[in-house]
């Protein structure tokens, strides 16, 4: 059973941190030394996830690591697969490559990008980017991008290829993910969304284009608190804004959930273990965990090594012996 956390679950503690770069590795070592399998990263505006990501496979081996997601604006197919490459080669084949299209307002803001045609981008995006990770080769000329290498770009020891993950909730991303990748990174997608629509699209798409069973990597928020209601009041704040983009809305309304916040596991150990289960048993080939940082860090802590037990252990719906 594969279980991750995604990285950093508190932007505001870490950055009091004299140096976040090492505050992160020494959180990839906590989530080891938990039990826990995979390590992901998210990417701001401060650190680059790719890097922290290699260096942290390099500083702690064994566990997998991934990004969850890398916006695809404004990067270039052909940088980021350098990145991916590195990592890869860094990692001796830990990495997974999670990418993104982020919201259209967001990059219409901050890059004055308004003119792309945002899943045919992703298309061609993830095309480019297949065919340089597949053999250090392209020479696409679409019709938002154009990607010609001049030389091999293919990094030695970037093997296993480099997986890579879209982030989706709806119809057009599942398709770009299950014909174009290797998998999705679902988005506010419940147990029942997950079971009735967002594996059986994908697989869908992915059978069509004659692509192996994609991974669902299900993105998943839950934390080990008594203080439940103030850890409810802090999801509510920090994922409300999820619930007025119009792709999680809809994904919220499949599962029938009000608030984002309402897909949160907060309670005991039992409360998290169950909502493991659930994900797994709708289809989930892994579980990247967030919003584990809403409780106190003691909370963190346990919650951890609850997921970190649960990735050890064989599954059942009601764990015989799950621990604090």
């Amino acid at each position: 059973m594969r279980i991750g956390v995604a990285l950093p679950t508190d932007h505001t503690r870490l950055s009091g941190e004299a140096n976040s770069v090492e505050a992160l590795i020494g959180q990839v070592q906590e989530l080891a030394a938990a039990g826990l399998t995979s390590a992901w990263f998210t990417q701001r505006f401060d650190h680059d996830a790719v890097t922290v990501a290699a260096l942290a496979a390099r500083e702690v081996p064994g566990i997998e690591v991934g990004t969850a997601a890398v916006p695809i604006y404004p990067r270039h197919p052909i940088a980021l697969s350098m990145q991916a490459q590195t990592a890869q080669a860094a990692s001796h084949g830990r990495f997974t490559l999670g990418v993104g299209m982020s919201l259209k307002a967001f990059v219409e803001q901050t890059y004055g990008i308004t003119s792309h045609p945002r899943i045919r981008h992703l298309r061609e995006f993830l095309d480019a980017l297949h065919a340089l990770l597949d053999s250090g080769v392209v020479d696409l000329n679409g019709e938002t991008l154009v990607a010609r290498t001049s030389f091999p770009a293919t990094v030695p020891g970037a093997r296993p290829r480099v997986p890579v993950l879209v982030a989706a909730a709806g119809d057009l991303t599942l398709r770009a993910a299950g014909e174009l990748a290797d998998g999705a990174l679902p988005i506010l997608s419940g147990p029942r969304t997950l079971a009735e629509y967002t594996v059986p699209t994908i697989t869908k798409y992915a059978d069509a284009a004659g692509r192996p069973s994609p991974r669902i990597a299900a993105v998943v928020s839950g934390v080990v608190t008594a203080d439940c209601s103030g850890a409810r009041a802090r999801a509510e704040q920090s994922m409300g804004f999820y619930g007025t983009i119009p792709s999680y809305r809809a994904a919220l309304d499949r599962e029938g959930a009000d608030h984002p916040a309402d897909l949160v596991a907060i309670g005991d150990e039992q409360l998290l273990a169950d909502q493991v289960a659930a994900y797994f048993e709708a289809g989930a080939t892994e579980l990247v965990y967030t919003q584990t940082a809403i409780g106190s860090p003691e909370d963190e802590r346990r919650t951890w090594e609850l997921l970190g037990e649960l990735a050890r252990k064989e599954l059942t719906r009601r764990p015989a012996a799950v621990t604090a």
